[in-house]
């Protein structure tokens, strides 16, 4: 009954998953080995058979055959007249093997035998589980939600692996319930108290540059580059492209015809704003291209500090800074500049027609400026009063005065 049991334990461990053959038979011989050293002292004289297929094994036990009362070591040796019921010819100083009957364990040993047995696959397949997830860090995986908490999911695989999605690594709106199937890359794995921990996120820029890969064939073949990824998941994304074949443009093959391969990434990360702008050396340009839709007047950039300031005429400052910031924060993130915005003062102001200043500066006066192309306050003043004086029939007083008149209206 002993040995029934023994067997079936055995078997149950022979089909086991993400184990090969030869793994396999070498636990198992440790297991028993160890047992048999623990029972008799010594395990050199024992020979272990391993059948993974059927599930059983043998233990043979080699001898040496002893006069008759001569036996000092019972394991190692055997008496002759209980070596001739073995075999009938066997003379005294032939080594005889014979078959070690499982029904010589005890209850307990049996027992342990299957404890140690399955506390060995079990550490075998967790050190499994850490080393294939540790090469697949960066991929992109699917699973199934097996249990939601507050602070995480719980996610199997299509092997029945455990995954743990944490809050943080979940895209703000996204809401799962149990039995929801998800997309995720795999971005860290640890071992806790000999337990792999394999964590998943839907937040790293990993993400977003694998489904480009998976979106957009030139990506994945190596033909473009994608140079630098920043987000805010959920919210707005930026992606720099490059292509090294002048026929290829990155930024349309990545959109698509119609924007047909980026909606897909966008419906995948919640309506996420993707912006994919060119990737230059030029940090000017770059910058440029970076605070997109926003068009720039003029930037200086301080390469010793990594500053750039930027002007911009008023209606295109809030494109510049997006809302909630993240535009012009993402666009400092993947420039590696911190942007200040100004607005461009020149084109602050509206200009205003001389003839609105009747009431202050005669008529005579305004038209003398008109004469020369000046009609608005704002090209008079652009002017010096030397220039004014040389091309109108005016005193240097009075267009002094006129000068004054204009300036007080702008201030």
């Amino acid at each position: 009954m002993e040995h029934i049991n023994l067997v079936e334990s055995f078997s149950e461990f022979k089909e086991f998953k993400n184990i090969d053959r030869a793994t396999m038979m070498r636990i198992l011989e440790d297991v028993f080995r160890s047992m048999l050293t623990k029972k008799f002292g010594s395990a050199d004289n024992f020979d272990i058979i391993v059948n993974v297929d059927k599930g059983d094994l043998e233990i043979w036990r080699n001898r040496t055959i002893v006069e008759d009362g001569a036996v000092e070591d019972p394991n190692q040796q055997i008496a002759y007249s209980e070596a001739v019921k073995i075999e009938p010819d066997f003379e005294i100083g032939e080594d005889v093997s014979e078959e070690f009957n499982m029904e010589k364990f005890g209850r307990r040993e049996i027992l342990s035998i299957r404890q140690n047995l399955a506390s060995k696959i079990l550490d075998l397949e967790k050190d499994n589980v850490y080393k294939k997830y540790k090469e697949r860090i960066g991929e992109i995986i699917a699973g199934e939600v097996y249990q939601v908490w507050k602070k995480e999911i719980l996610i199997l695989d299509d092997e029945g692996i455990e995954l743990i999605f944490p809050k943080s690594e979940q895209i703000p709106s996204d809401f799962y319930r149990k039995g929801d199937s998800l997309r995720a890359v795999v971005s860290k794995v640890d071992m806790k108290n000999n337990t792999p921990v394999i964590i998943l996120s839907r937040t790293s820029p990993v993400f977003l540059e694998r489904l480009f890969e998976a979106e957009v064939p030139e990506v994945f073949d190596g033909l473009i580059t994608i140079k630098n990824i920043v987000r805010v998941p959920g919210e707005r994304a930026k992606v720099a492209v490059e292509s090294y074949d002048d026929r290829i443009d990155p930024v349309g093959a990545c959109v698509g015809m119609k924007g047909s391969r980026i909606h897909g990434i966008v419906r995948e990360l919640k309506n996420e704003n993707i912006d994919v702008i060119n990737y230059t050396s030029n940090p000017s340009l770059y910058i440029q291209r970076a605070l997109s839709p926003a068009k720039i007047s003029s930037i200086v950039i301080h390469d010793d500090t990594k500053r750039a300031e930027v002007y911009l005429k008023p209606d295109q400052v809030s494109l510049a800074i997006g809302k909630g910031g993240f535009n012009i924060k993402l666009a400092g993130k993947l420039s590696g500049y911190e942007i200040d915005v100004y607005r461009d003062t020149e084109e602050d102001t509206e200009d205003v027609d001389l003839m609105e200043f009747s009431d202050e500066i005669d008529e005579w006066i305004i038209e003398e400026f008109k004469t020369i192309g000046c009609d608005t306050a704002k090209s008079v003043l652009e002017l010096s009063i030397d220039e004014l004086v040389k091309r109108t029939d005016l005193e240097e007083e009075t267009i002094k005065e006129v000068i004054r008149i204009l300036k007080s209206e702008f201030e």
